[in-house]
């Protein structure tokens, strides 16, 4: 599992950022690096990596300025972002980190153990809500091909060919079809069958006698 997902490692001191992703390839993901917010994003939107770890304190920009536009662009949406940081540890900095969108805040000095079971768990909710997304998407696109199919069988379009005389209506392969019959076969109306007051007053001699 860890093989598939890709995580964005962003810290503009060289120890940190080597020694981070060494730990983190030994554990079999897969891995990029970015030394300042600028490269960060730039690399984000090249590789799309599933998660984010993003120090604070960056030489161009704050790693909460670097989520934000994270978590605002649409192509890049479902990336974790977890900020990291030794110096802004204050419950106020975390919750500016939070209020962007960050899904965590890691506080160093953090061992290899730990920060290899944070990324697991996060990287664990990561799939878990690419599976719900990508079912929602599924059943969407099932409930619109359907739709679309009913409308289709269900709504009459184009030309009808009719029998001027009888009113008989030709089917695609050139039957004709008592117009009720057609109707009921191409909408979803149901006929029941009465006789308006002309009709009876023409044919009352003949009702009559069907009823004798």
């Amino acid at each position: 599992m860890p093989g598939r997902t890709r995580i964005l490692v962003t810290d503009d001191s060289p120890d940190v950022l080597e020694l981070t992703t060494t730990v983190l390839e030994d554990e079999g993901y897969k891995v990029a690096k970015a030394a300042s917010g600028g490269e960060c994003l730039k690399i984000a939107r090249a590789q799309h990596p599933a998660i984010s770890l993003l120090e604070v304190m960056l030489p161009d920009m704050t790693g909460i300025e670097v989520c934000e536009q994270i978590k605002e662009d649409k192509d890049l949406e479902g990336t974790f972002v977890i900020l990291v940081s030794g110096v802004r540890i204050s419950p106020d900095y975390q919750a500016d980190g939070l209020n962007v969108g960050a899904d965590g805040y890691i506080i160093k000095p953090i061992t290899n153990r730990e920060l290899v079971a944070r990324v697991q768990a996060i990287a664990r909710i990561k799939r878990a809500e690419d599976a719900l997304r990508q079912k929602k998407l599924e059943q969407q696109k099932l409930i619109t091909e359907l739709q679309e199919a009913l409308a289709e069988i269900k709504t009459l379009k184009g030309f009808i060919p009719i029998c001027a005389s009888c009113k008989k209506i030709r089917d695609d392969e050139g039957y004709w079809n008592q117009l009720e019959a057609y109707i009921s076969k191409h909408t979803d109306a149901t006929f029941t069958h009465s006789i308006c007051p002309q009709c009876a007053e023409k044919y009352k001699a003949e009702i009559e006698e069907t009823f004798k």
